[in-house]
């Protein structure tokens, strides 16, 4: 790191610390401190060596209702005679401990390592980048726990498609793909929650949650609050867009936790819906722990939606549909009248209780002092650790994607650049760089000192803010006029995307398309366009513009965003980021309200569709599109058979267009693909792996398969192999039902396409 990020950290943070809760020591938040009341260990519930039912029941036994209601919601109540103390359920980490719901930041903990946003992460398409992050980050939760700021139970990941590029909320999710986004939550579940010796027996190092369950991707569009939305979804589109990532958080990762949306879906609220989370999400997927609601979503059920006559009855619908923690106090408040009115009973409270406590269970939280668990060691040292803020460099390198690049443009050499001139509202961006959940990070590098570390700057905003209501358009073209090359950097922020804020325009906001062109007819060397955002922008003009050579989408890359920016614009890292997400023209959104939930096109009504799977129109960018400063070729070793003829166990399984997945057993077949970097720089090529099925039940277009992401040296070649069954080219019907179509199917890996057909 520069030196300029160093002094920040040693004497930045002591100040924040002093305006924090102080620096005097926090001891960890846990249960049977039998080291204080030697008379705990003779509580079942304290004993370690018992099964966790069996510790479950013994506490259930003990607990008066009074007390096992006050333990319904986030902000848990203390039962001294039992020696469990309050318990906050609610904590953050979505790239980054985030210390929302803590005492604060302190001496002992002044920052968090803060990497990109997860939409940046996405771009990587790197599963091991995933896990790795996730690994990294329940470190220091498990560390700050045992500092006293932080509890076990995180709500993270956010696993909603990102089916609008609208949405505000966006930059907290892997993007539009279902597949990629279950990948992303298998990997970061098992990073957040397995143990590092692997060797778990049922233990978690921190408790994730898959959220928002289940198609929630509206906060505040055209004064539509996500509070009273009701999303309005086929059963097609609810199985094979919104639910998959979902399903394989819980099912696959063995995720402790799923939390509940606000919204209604199909007119029922989700949080309500004994279908979704009891019949789903418990039953149907085997959820291993706690179903948690979105703070004070049943509040919102009463008050706002107006779904229930009374608060009653509100309780009684949570409890009844599956909900185990209320987030907020609502339940606290009204469950006791719940059950004086016979709405719900005791048996119904010890089931929720059940999956909360046998959760804190498995994260040790009964199991006495955690410092003298497996974890006990870490603290301060394991908290913004060399190693952590080096991955998070990496992980913001990994993610930026490379949109445009005019031949002598990227990248930059310092040794023929004596001058550059740096402009834009997010050029010495530091806060912007970490998008929305994050806490205060280690430290940060701004796009500005990252470039300043390779040639001499000069520097100018050009506009106030973001929003760039006005232009310091003479100052930014004296500079364009005298420099070698022109670094701008554009985007939003929390400003205008963020959790409660979804977009109107994906243009760039305000006047920040003038300051780029302006700035572009007057420079006289290359002119690199930087675009900090979480969703897609319409940059149509800056494509078409010759004078701006080259344009790179960097998210939100989080607190080393400037030093990655840097290496990328002056190639000492090669990009290899591809896009998670459709790039849209403006023309889309106009025309497109944010609470049509259909991702189909209708051509009766023209209708276009929603991501690259189903969207039938022009397209600024396209997911997976990102370029490199090398070149790769591809050669197929092993392509699909050209056909397959499926031997269903028993024939009724199918029929003349389709069988059942159920009845297929063996039915597997490999790809290989040999990759050869042709370039004399090193660079890292992902291969995509697309299936174009038949046109049947309104089949995707085309949909992703699987990928794979290889590193090669310059003239280095690599065999890239994939291991398919026919179960995974399925299609759901409207029914939401898994068919195995009959027919051609076009198998896209890589730029190469070839065909496949399956027959009986």
């Amino acid at each position: 790191m520069e030196a300029f990020s160093s002094l920040f950290f040693f004497f930045f943070f002591p100040l924040i610390a002093m305006f924090s809760t102080g620096s005097a020591q926090m001891e960890p938040t846990f249960a049977c401190d039998v080291d204080k009341v030697p008379a705990y260990r003779n509580f079942t519930f304290c004993d370690a060596s018992l099964d966790v039912k069996t510790r479950v029941d013994d506490l259930l036994k003990r607990l008066s209702l009074r007390e096992k209601i006050s333990f319904l919601v986030t902000e848990a109540s203390n039962v001294t005679r039992l020696g469990i103390p309050k318990y906050q359920w609610w904590s953050e980490a979505l790239h980054g401990v985030d210390l929302i719901k803590s005492p604060g930041y302190t001496s002992l903990v002044p920052g968090s390592t803060i990497f990109p946003a997860p939409i940046l992460s996405a771009a990587s398409f790197n599963v091991t980048l995933f896990h790795s992050i996730a690994k990294a980050i329940s470190t220091e939760a498990r560390a700050t726990h045992n500092l006293g700021l932080a509890g076990l139970t995180f709500f993270t990941p956010n696993l909603n498609i990102f089916r609008d590029p609208r949405w505000g909320r966006g930059q907290e999710t892997p993007g539009e793909d279902p597949l990629l986004t279950s990948k992303y939550a298998v990997a970061y579940v098992k990073g957040l929650q397995q143990h590092d010796d692997g060797d778990s027996n049922g233990k978690l190092k921190i408790a994730g949650c898959c959220k928002h369950y289940t198609a929630y991707d509206l906060d505040n569009w055209n004064g539509i609050s996500r509070y009273t939305f009701n999303a309005v979804v086929t059963k097609q589109d609810m199985e094979d867009t919104f639910q998959p990532p979902f399903e394989s958080c819980v099912r696959d990762a063995k995720a402790a936790s799923v939390m509940c949306s606000y919204n209604q879906v199909n007119g029922k609220p989700v949080c309500g819906d004994p279908d979704l989370l009891a019949g789903v999400v418990r039953g149907k997927w085997n959820l291993n722990g706690y179903i948690v609601t979105d703070c004070d979503s049943l509040n919102k059920i009463f008050n706002d939606q107006h779904y229930t006559k009374t608060p009653e009855e509100t309780v009684a619908l949570g409890l009844k549909a599956g909900v185990d923690i209320n987030c907020a106090f609502f339940s606290a408040n009204h469950t006791q009248a719940a059950i004086d009115k016979g709405l719900v009973n005791e048996t119904d409270v010890d089931r929720a209780l059940e999956n909360g406590f046998s959760t804190l269970m498995r994260l040790g939280f009964f199991d006495g002092n955690p410092k003298k668990q497996f974890y006990g060691n870490l603290g301060t040292k394991d908290i913004c650790s060399q190693d952590n803020q080096d991955l998070a460099e990496e992980a913001a390198r990994e993610g930026i994607v490379l949109l445009k690049n005019s031949p002598g443009s990227l990248p930059l050499l310092a040794t023929s650049i004596n001058s550059l001139g740096v402009i834009g509202p997010n050029a010495n961006a530091t806060k912007s760089m970490l998008g929305n959940y994050a806490g205060i990070p280690c430290r940060y590098t701004s796009p500005l000192q990252g470039l300043t570390r390779f040639v001499p700057t000069v520097y100018t905003p050009g506009c106030k803010d973001v929003y760039c209501e006005t232009l310091s358009i003479n100052e930014a073209k004296k500079i364009a006029s005298g420099v070698d090359a022109v670094v701008l950097i554009m985007g939003s922020d929390v400003l205008i995307e963020n959790e409660g804020l979804d977009r109107i325009n994906i243009t760039l906001p305000g006047k920040q398309s003038a300051l780029v062109s302006e700035v572009s007819k007057i420079s006289k060397g290359p002119v690199i366009l930087v675009i900090l955002s979480g969703g897609g922008m319409d940059v149509s003009f800056a494509i078409d513009n010759p004078a701006i050579t080259s344009i790179l989408w960097v998210g939100f890359p989080g607190e080393a965003g400037g030093t990655a920016i840097a290496d990328v614009i002056f190639g000492s890292h090669n990009p290899s980021g591809k896009l998670p997400v459709t790039w849209y023209p403006q023309s889309y959104v106009e025309g497109v309200p944010m609470t049509d939930m259909r991702m189909r096109p209708d051509p009766k009504s023209g209708y276009l569709g929603r991501t690259y799977r189903f969207y039938k129109g022009p397209t600024v960018f396209d997911f997976g599109h990102g370029l490199s400063y090398t070149n790769f070729t591809h050669t197929i070793v092993i392509g699909p058979p050209k056909t397959i003829h499926l031997h269903p166990k028993e024939n009724h399984f199918c029929n003349a267009v389709e069988c059942d997945p159920i009845a297929i057993q063996h039915s597997s077949f490999s790809l290989q693909m040999k990759v050869k970097n042709v370039g004399d720089r090193s660079g890292c090529d992902t291969i995509i792996l697309y299936s174009s099925p038949p046109p049947v039940h309104s089949a995707p277009q085309k949909h992703l398969l699987d990928f794979s992401k290889v590193c090669l040296l310059p003239k280095e070649e690599v065999l890239v192999k994939f291991s398919l069954h026919v179960k995974d080219l399925s299609v759901t019907n409207e029914n939401g039902d898994k068919r195995i179509l009959l027919g051609r199917y076009v198998i896209h890996l890589g730029e190469i396409t070839q065909t496949l057909v399956l027959t009986i």
